[in-house]
């Protein structure tokens, strides 16, 4: 069947219609000195989805966007000279109330999150930051969710409880009321001589002792038996989450790095990204990016700002 004919299949772009309408979310965004940045601030703030607060050294700003041709005369702006103090700056807005979102702009993601993770000066809350790919795959039934291929290295099992509830929460606020979380391994039966099989299991005891809440867990399983039924049926395996997941937990961050950019490049996939466990939703995109994945992910951070709005999160400080 195509995906398009699918009953409730819902798109990035669903989210990003889904965002508009709303009220604008104040967003600082760090350092936006190359036309990508800029482009995408702009893109936001027309879509109806943020109203940019510009952080950055404002003459690279201007030229930035001159050379886009695009109009940033009536947004808010403020100078920092250099990229590090563009990522503090746009950090203290959010800190004072300024600003209600936080976005990457052409600085590395290194900077901006060495900002939002200061202990004093940052963004902390009692929850590890992790970061989520939205992924539109035209042959999968729905959005998928993989976590974490852009902060967490090599996450311990205290931080990867972290980062299966953060997802869970993002699955929330986009709508998905119970989310099928599947968590990833080269293989679905336990063995201690491939230790992401006992973080699974473990993750899995977890969520039934409610340290994990709001989602579906299973695990460990396989990437072909957590999205592809006869995959799972093949193995034996009998649980509502294999052949179905919502969200993929990786083990680390090198497998859910080459995961999310094969599905990009190889299933014709589009992304959107952003980080949860911070004080406000960050959003977290790459000079690949399409400009349609910068507008997904912009909308999915909104979405995330407003469901926080109405329900604080469990982890906020």
């Amino acid at each position: 069947m195509d995906d398009e004919t699918r009953p409730g299949r819902v798109h990035l772009t669903d989210l990003i219609h889904r965002a508009r309408g709303g009220r604008p979310i104040p967003t600082a965004v760090a350092h936006p000195c190359d036309h990508h940045a800029v482009r995408a601030a702009c893109d936001a703030a027309e879509a109806g989805l943020i109203r940019p607060i510009l952080v950055g050294p404002m003459a690279r700003v201007r030229d930035a966007a001159e050379a886009e041709g695009v109009d940033i005369s009536a947004f808010e702006t403020v100078d920092a000279p250099y990229s590090e103090a563009s990522a503090a700056a746009a950090v203290a807005a959010v800190r004072s109330g300024q600003a209600e979102m936080l976005m990457k702009g052409s600085l590395h993601t290194d900077e901006l999150l060495t900002a939002a993770l200061d202990p004093a000066l940052g963004l902390r809350t009692k929850r590890r930051l992790s970061h989520v790919y939205l992924m539109d795959v035209p042959l999968y039934s729905k959005l998928l969710l993989i976590t974490d291929a852009a902060v967490n290295i090599a996450p311990a099992l205290e931080e990867k409880r972290d980062i299966v509830q953060n997802s869970i929460d993002l699955a929330h606020a986009i709508g998905i009321a119970l989310p099928n979380v599947a968590i990833l391994s080269a293989l679905e039966t336990v063995t201690p001589r491939l230790p992401s099989t006992l973080d699974a299991a473990a993750l899995c005891k977890m969520a039934d002792r409610g340290q994990i809440s709001g989602g579906r867990l299973d695990g460990p399983l396989a990437f072909d038996n957590a999205v592809n039924l006869a995959a799972a049926a093949d193995k034996g395996i009998v649980s509502p989450v294999a052949g179905a997941a919502d969200i993929l937990v990786v083990p680390d961050l090198e497998a859910g790095n080459m995961l999310a950019k094969q599905l990009t490049f190889l299933a014709g996939a589009e992304a959107a990204g952003v980080v949860l466990g911070a004080r406000v939703p960050v959003v977290l995109t790459s000079r690949a990016d399409s400009d349609a994945a910068r507008l997904a992910s912009c909308a999915v951070a909104v979405l995330l700002a407003r469901f926080r709005a109405a329900a604080p999160a469990v982890g906020a400080s």
